[in-house]
């Protein structure tokens, strides 16, 4: 076990961009074995193969900057589906509402009848039931 050790030192090892590569080829392997698509099923070599090859890596600055990339690309999909996350969670006790002005989100506790909402951001007024 310590040739294992002493391979993987100074590699890169497994991140969030290796997972993702990893869960891909997974997903295109399962998809082509139901559908019977052996093209695919080759194709979904393609992220195993780079997924491996990054934590073999040695050239941890490349590898982490690739990771950031990836993070900056699924930030705003992970962001959405937090949001998404939370709001579903409140939906019980709270309404959502748009901004006509500036469109921004704005929550408010159900139950509270007609009332006149003012946006926080843009300082509009506009009235909505809740």
């Amino acid at each position: 076990m310590n040739w294992l050790r002493k391979f993987m030192m100074d590699r890169y090892g497994v991140d969030q961009f290796s997972m993702a590569l990893l869960i891909l080829s997974v997903l295109l392997a399962l998809i082509a074995q139901i559908i019977r698509l052996p093209l695919l099923a080759f194709i979904s070599y393609i992220p195993l193969g780079l997924c491996i090859y990054r934590m073999l890596s040695r050239n941890i600055a490349k590898r982490s900057m690739e990771n950031y990339k990836f993070f900056m690309l699924i930030s705003p999909l992970y962001s959405w589906f937090k949001k998404t996350q939370s709001g579903i969670k409140t939906l019980k006790t709270h309404r959502y509402f748009k901004c006509p002005n500036c469109r921004s989100t704005l929550r408010l506790p159900k139950g509270k009848g007609k009332i006149i909402i003012n946006c926080p951001k843009c300082k509009t007024k506009f009235e909505k039931e809740t």
